[in-house]
């Protein structure tokens, strides 16, 4: 099941009820339109440096191909991959772009499309109440994982938790 981030325009405060119009959901994944017509993708969504980018490095990979007149199917996997990179990151530059943009990553979402993910976000927003569903998401509150038994590293080159130096 895809999973979706939740982003809001700091402007919003907590107030995401009120104008959830505003509120993106960035689908994580591969975008085969991306890989597929990555220009135009690009401008459809405003990514207005990350098209700047784009250009510079294709025409960056256009002028080294020619240069080092490498054979037609050198050309073709160069821009494949560039392809395949764009398709591989487009929710990432998508996030990045929201960033820049002052937008605020406001919750996680898994659901089968994008009108679900709206749907299961705002339920639990109800639920939830409007300050504690909205919360910025940061790695420093999330839980970290660990181990029941402590087991000392490999080498032995790092002191274990607690313990003596």
């Amino acid at each position: 099941m895809p999973v979706y981030t939740v982003h809001a325009p700091k402007s919003l405060g907590d107030n995401v009820r009120a104008a959830p119009e505003k509120v993106v959901f960035v689908r994580d994944g591969f975008y085969v339109w991306a890989f597929l017509l990555g220009f135009l993708w690009i401008i459809r969504h405003r990514l207005w440096l990350v098209l700047l980018g784009y250009i510079v490095v294709q025409i960056a990979a256009e002028v080294a191909l020619q240069m080092s007149r490498a054979p037609a199917i050198a050309h073709f996997v160069v821009m494949g991959v560039i392809a395949l990179f764009l398709g591989a990151e487009a929710g990432s530059l998508r996030r990045w772009t929201l960033s820049r943009r002052k937008w605020r990553q406001i919750g996680l979402v898994a659901a089968e499309n994008e009108e679900a993910a709206a749907q299961r976000f705002f339920e639990r927003l109800s639920a939830a109440g409007i300050a504690a569903a909205t919360r910025p998401v940061t790695a420093a509150k999330m839980p970290m994982p660990h181990s029941s038994i402590a087991m000392p590293d490999a080498a032995g080159f790092f002191p274990m938790p607690g313990g003596s130096r």
